[in-house]
């Protein structure tokens, strides 16, 4: 039952993507291709060599729909929905945190966390109340829901701060962030999964992933990632959400292979 109604939601997708359907239900979409609004110097996620595992992931669908993939490039900073979403250059934002009032969501196709980051010869951080952390130094990326935690165990000032929101053409401070703990500069990284997982694995030796304890409090550590559209465009969204469905074990692989830190419904990592 649940594959034949898979099938037919395909069907009904697929079968949206390819006629024109701006007249009955508004949507601008454009059929010819894949347009995605990504961040031309943002790996892991995209760059325009096609090397970010949201480039690969765009690639997948496009196959499906049985067309090729369009970027609009712009920074993944303040302005970055407006200018390419909203201003109707692209259709799809490949990642997004699932809530996000700025577009439609699709459904949730990850979930993933904050992890701790230390080098191999370092004793291990188990979570936020860990006393090691009291003498630590600890990287952290300003204004990330770590530093809220950090800020109420009294631990601000043990904090190296990397700038959040920065134009990727120039700065990678996440990326300096795992690098520094590589090299000694920095006991404890904490840093988004995506990230953390991709670059720990680029330090030699490879640095340890730890993800940070979930948090029941207003103060969540670990998210659910959605793909983003435009508002009131109800047939693109179903045509998405048919494709991710069909393409999650796809997907999943996609994510594991770049070191992306995957949990399931329950919160529990998962490895293949």
């Amino acid at each position: 039952m649940r594959a034949t109604a898979a099938l037919v939601l395909l069907l009904i997708g697929l079968a949206a993507w390819s006629r024109p359907v701006a007249a009955q239900t508004g949507e601008t979409v454009d059929h010819t291709a894949l347009r995605v609004c990504a961040d031309a110097n943002n790996l892991p996620f995209s760059n325009d060599k096609g090397e970010g595992f949201e480039n690969k992931i765009a690639e997948l669908l496009a196959s499906d729909l049985g067309v090729p993939v369009r970027y609009t490039w712009f920074p993944d900073t303040i302005g970055f929905i407006r200018n390419t979403l909203g201003a109707r250059r692209c259709d799809l934002v490949i990642g997004t945190v699932a809530g996000n009032d700025l577009l439609q969501n699709s459904n949730p196709y990850y979930r993933t966390t904050y992890v701790f980051i230390y080098r191999q010869d370092a004793p291990a951080v188990a979570s936020i109340d860990d006393p090691k952390l009291q003498a630590d130094s600890i990287g952290i990326v300003a204004g990330t829901p770590p530093v809220t935690l950090l800020a109420q165990k009294g631990l601000l000032g043990n904090l190296r701060s990397y700038q959040l929101l920065v134009d990727t053409r120039f700065q990678h401070p996440a990326e300096d962030l795992v690098h520094d703990v590589g090299a000694g500069k920095v006991d404890v990284g904490i840093v988004w999964g995506p990230i953390a997982g991709y670059y720990a694995k680029r330090e030699t030796p490879p640095l340890v992933l730890a993800p940070l304890n979930a948090q029941k409090g207003p103060v969540p550590l670990d998210f659910r990632i959605t793909m983003g559209m435009r508002p009131n465009e109800p047939q693109w969204k179903l045509t998405i959400n048919t494709l991710l469905r069909k393409r999650q074990k796809e997907i999943d692989k996609i994510l594991l292979d770049y070191g992306v830190p995957l949990l399931d419904d329950k919160g529990q990592p998962i490895t293949q």
